[in-house]
């Protein structure tokens, strides 16, 4: 039973294509930007999380005459787990809320991604948080690998 869980897991964790680099946790999409987007906006609310925001930097661009790739970015968050963050190092609030970007690469392959909590605990400093980081992390993979799942 326990090899069974174990594939299981295995081949959960390989239908999703990530990756990492410069603070930044990605994962693959097999839906449109707006699509995902979508996707991830309704999960985040449907776990109560609050969006504050969503910007299409696309719509944005060509209002000014610009092109740019399909990009969007959500901007959300919870208090209750924001808050205790900023009182382990105020400073991090300017990495606060939350946001995650999806947009389309040169390959016309799209993305989902956020900063990576273990970034942000380095980035500032962080000390005595990391339960609450790895909470954070935990919540964040969870709502992006839905988001992108077939």
């Amino acid at each position: 039973m326990k090899k069974l869980i174990s594939l299981g897991i295995v081949l959960f964790s390989a239908s999703f294509s990530v990756k990492a680099s410069d603070g930044l946790v990605s994962y693959e999409s097999h839906y449109s930007v707006e699509e995902t987007a979508d996707r991830f906006e309704n999960i985040a609310k449907s776990k109560g999380l609050t969006l504050f925001a969503r910007v299409n930097h696309q719509k944005n661009a060509a209002g000014v005459g610009l092109e740019l790739r399909p990009t969007e970015v959500i901007i959300f968050g919870n208090p209750k787990v924001g808050t205790p963050l900023m009182q382990c190092e105020q400073q991090v609030a300017i990495d606060l809320p939350q946001k995650v970007m999806v947009s389309e690469d040169a390959d016309n392959k799209v993305w989902l991604s956020y900063n990576n909590p273990n970034y942000l605990m380095k980035r500032h400093d962080i000390k005595g948080c990391d339960k609450l980081i790895d909470k954070i992390s935990g919540v964040l993979s969870k709502l992006s690998k839905a988001a992108v799942a077939k």
